[in-house]
């Protein structure tokens, strides 16, 4: 733990009046850290892999966001050519290095100009993969890490998905239960990032505007391989 940590921590349990746990507390804690168990899970989202994706859908675009079903990575850089056009932005993207990613043929539309890294100053589309897709409210939770930064999902103007649909799950609990299985050793992402729709506030006399912390559009590109 480094020292800075440690003065925090420790400022806290002083203010707490606490030093350490006694044993018998420390040992739930630890059992509940090596066994967790879900909270409440919703039976709305309980469901087969077609129903789920379907509600996944109807969730994410009832706050905003578009969608689209692909059979095949190979189909995305022809769905991203019309998504820009429909959306008049630049042909220009930013693309995470997921390695799902990588396996995308993007010379197949020439026209794209594709550069990889964090988002930069001036970048309007980014692109990236995401770690889940949660059914239940049509949430993409992305994972910050070297092949995914996060810079990507927040400076671009429109910020487009591409989800491979056996990451579509029902419940928050289940993302939960899967980034515990990927990081065994208990060493987390930095950040876990869980984002429903395009930016959006309506603090301003309650009117609703998009864009306002973040990406003004969010587009999702189910695919099926």
């Amino acid at each position: 733990m480094t020292g800075s940590r440690e003065s925090v921590l420790g400022a806290i349990r002083g203010a707490l009046g606490r030093d350490s746990l006694p044993d018998a507390a420390a040992e739930t804690v630890r059992r509940r850290l090596e066994r967790p168990t879900p909270n409440m899970v919703p039976m709305r989202g309980l469901l087969a892999l077609a129903e789920r994706i379907d509600l996944f859908i109807e969730e994410a675009e009832r706050v905003n966001t578009t969608t689209a079903r692909l059979g095949h990575l190979n189909q995305v850089p022809s769905a991203i050519t019309d998504y820009l056009k429909g959306v008049n932005l630049p042909a220009s993207l930013r693309v995470a290095p997921d390695p799902v990613l990588h396996n995308i043929p993007w010379a197949d539309e020439p026209l794209l100009e594709i550069t990889t890294g964090p988002a930069r100053e001036g970048d309007k589309v980014s692109v990236t993969g995401a770690f889940a897709g949660v059914a239940e409210t049509g949430t993409l939770v992305l994972l910050s890490g070297p092949d995914s930064p996060t810079t990507l999902n927040f400076m671009p103007d429109a910020h487009i998905v591409v989800l491979p649909v056996d990451r579509v799950v029902g419940t928050y609990e289940e993302v939960w239960a899967r980034v515990r299985a990927r990081f065994e050793n208990g060493i987390l992402p930095r950040a876990v990032n869980w984002i429903t729709g395009p930016s959006r506030t309506g603090d301003i006399e309650q009117t609703l505007l998009l864009g306002a912390h973040g990406p003004r559009l969010l587009h999702v590109l189910l695919v099926d391989v």
